[in-house]
């Protein structure tokens, strides 16, 4: 692992550090905010389409939150990157666009096995670097981190104490945000869809969302698909449909404090 950059913050330290990936066989980069006093509880923060490891780490808000907590966070990448890695013209597909899967199907699947990096390759790298306790996870993401947020605490159920989500893709097998991408993908959507997921595994792990009424990408999230499985499968959970807020980082930022204090409840 490598240091690239290392600053003070909320009288913690904001770094930023890089290291080959065996997962996605890339040099990956990742963000991590330790706290002036760490209870080495871990929050992963899953960013959404076209960002990368920066995106949350300057515009979220959540490091002031996190150092009253003793919380780390931690700020992977969305994708593998370099010339050498497969790309997409479009903005929802390729780099910047891992969509938290191992894909197996043509040219993606050397190199875009996300799951297993987040699940995995990464976790191993923390916490090796850092002492921090594995034993105390917890894990939240916006838009397609939300998706990666509630798909891999389903699909790692012990592995995470909370999970929440700021506008989550939580029916990607019905949008044209995942369909079309992890059928590339994958071969198909279905295995990697919350709202089926949930019907399927169910949740152990306490949950939390938020989603504005005004997201100018409402048709493509999901929400009342996951919502009516939330009230089949009759799973507790902490809903909040926040009026006029859209689905840029300004609502991320607006909500960021009650997540936080949420996942601190729950890791103390």
């Amino acid at each position: 692992m490598k240091t690239v950059s290392e600053t003070a913050c909320f009288g913690g330290t904001q770094g930023v550090y890089s290291h080959a990936s065996d997962a996605t066989g890339t040099q990956m980069t990742f963000g991590l905010y330790m706290p002036p006093r760490p209870t080495g509880a871990v929050l992963w923060y899953l960013s959404g389409l076209t960002c990368t490891h920066e995106n949350a780490m300057t515009k979220a808000g959540m490091q002031a939150l996190a150092a009253k907590e003793g919380l780390a966070l931690v700020f992977p990448d969305t994708s593998p990157r370099g010339e050498d890695v497969p790309d997409d013209d479009a903005f929802d597909m390729g780099q910047g666009a891992g969509f938290y899967v191992d894909a197996t199907e043509g040219p993606w699947a050397e190199h875009f096995q996300m799951e297993s990096y987040i699940a995995e390759d990464l976790p191993e790298t923390v916490f090796a670097a850092f002492e921090l306790d594995p034993d105390r996870q917890a894990v939240t993401g916006h838009s397609m981190g939300g998706h990666g947020a509630l798909t891999l605490a389903m699909k790692y159920p012990r592995r995470f104490r909370s999970v929440s989500a700021f506008a989550p893709i939580c029916n990607p097998s019905a949008s044209d945000w995942g369909l079309p991408q992890l059928t590339a993908y994958t071969g198909g959507a279905g295995d990697h869809d919350a709202t089926l997921l949930l019907e399927d595994r169910g949740l152990a792990a306490p949950l939390m969302i938020d989603t504005g009424t005004s997201d100018q990408f409402w048709d493509k999230l999901g929400t009342g698909a996951f919502l009516a499985a939330l009230a089949r499968t009759r799973t507790p959970a902490a809903v909040g449909l926040r009026e006029g807020y859209d689905h840029s980082y300004f609502f991320v930022s607006s909500f960021a404090p009650a997540h936080v204090a949420f996942h601190a409840e729950h890791l103390g």
